[in-house]
């Protein structure tokens, strides 16, 4: 296999791990494995609660997670339990005290992490490729191992969004970057890329790209704030997200707004590539890809989320961001 295709075979992985996140995030799995980078101390998951729960006469692993008196519980040891209890053998889990377990939100964020694993290995085989690109360009080495680096900064950050409960503000800067590792693999595949440039040079349509793509970053934070007003409106007791918009926040309605912005933004840049012939093509994506996502959020605010809904809306700002990004590496001046 090429290193091409190894890159190209990365960055699809990275965008399964953003699917899966956003399931994740539709399901509210988040917590499903209160710990990492084991889920409840087993690196295959349990299925039923008795996996959880003391009993006696039980050989539990040391570092094998429990559930007692509504906490968690890590064994300190490998030992079989006699026919009481011995706290002794135990010590409390402390990064936070979350302690409930759903079997399918815990096999949903499990997914994910595998998902997060394979694109981590990818990664790894596409910086390990590259070094047979070092003569062509040491620039593709250099940014492949910095993809390495930035995915275990990425595992770090999941890791803290587990331990912090799932705090808004961090949920936020993973999201954010997923997308900077997106760009930095694409503009690897760009200079791995033999270049057959039929495409016009304009300052404008390239300065308004990085405007819209900016514009499509901040999309993408406001949308995981009205998220977590949601999450915030369900739990405190309106019950379900059929119900949610009857008061909504300011950031609902800015990034409603907003999304026009962004629509017409592009559609300008659409206009000139076909006015002034500049042959980005790519660019008829980016209007389909707007127009899905605003009938997505269009969905959701009439229909009430229906199922998958926010899923396709997270993903095609992802994708979205990604053809946007590429526009901008083609439109630079050679």
């Amino acid at each position: 296999m090429n290193f091409n295709k190894i890159a190209k075979t990365a960055l699809v992985l990275v965008y399964f791990v953003i699917i899966a996140g956003a399931l994740v995030r539709m399901t509210g799995s988040g917590m499903g494995c209160p710990d990492w980078p084991r889920c409840f101390g087993y690196y295959i998951p349990p299925t039923d609660v008795k996996e959880l729960t003391w009993s006696e006469n039980h050989e539990f692993k040391k570092g094998q997670v429990i559930i007692k008196n509504e906490s968690l519980w890590v064994a300190k040891e490998t030992f079989t339990s006699g026919n009481e209890y011995d706290a002794s053998h135990w010590e409390k889990y402390t990064k936070h005290d979350y302690a409930v377990f759903n079997p399918t939100h815990t096999w949903v964020e499990y997914i994910n992490r595998l998902f997060g694993a394979l694109a981590g290995m990818a990664c790894f085989a596409m910086a390990i490729a590259s070094f047979g690109q070092w003569k062509k360009d040491k620039k593709i080495t250099l940014l492949s191992w910095l993809v390495v680096f930035m995915m275990g900064f990425q595992a770090w950050l999941g890791a803290t969004v587990v331990y912090s409960v799932l705090n808004p503000v961090k949920i936020t800067i993973h999201m954010v970057m997923a997308l900077v590792i997106v760009a930095v693999i694409l503009y690897i595949i760009r200079l791995a890329k033999p270049i057959e440039e039929t495409k016009i040079f304009n300052a404008m349509f390239r300065n308004i790209l990085w405007v819209s793509l900016l514009f499509t970053l901040i999309q993408v934070v406001l949308g995981t704030q009205v998220r977590q007003f949601v999450d915030e409106q369900v739990k405190s007791g309106i019950g379900n997200e059929t119900l949610w918009l009857s008061k909504p926040e300011l950031s609902f309605y800015f990034h409603r707004t907003f999304s026009f912005i962004v629509l017409f933004a592009n559609f300008f840049l659409y206009l000139r590539n076909k006015r002034l012939g500049l042959g980005f093509n790519k660019i008829n994506w980016v209007m389909l890809l707007l127009f899905a996502e605003i009938l997505s959020g269009i969905a959701m605010y009439y229909l009430h989320f229906p199922f998958g809904s926010q899923t396709i809306h997270l993903v095609l700002a992802s994708i979205l961001f990604g053809v946007q990004f590429y526009l901008i590496l083609e439109a630079k001046k050679n």
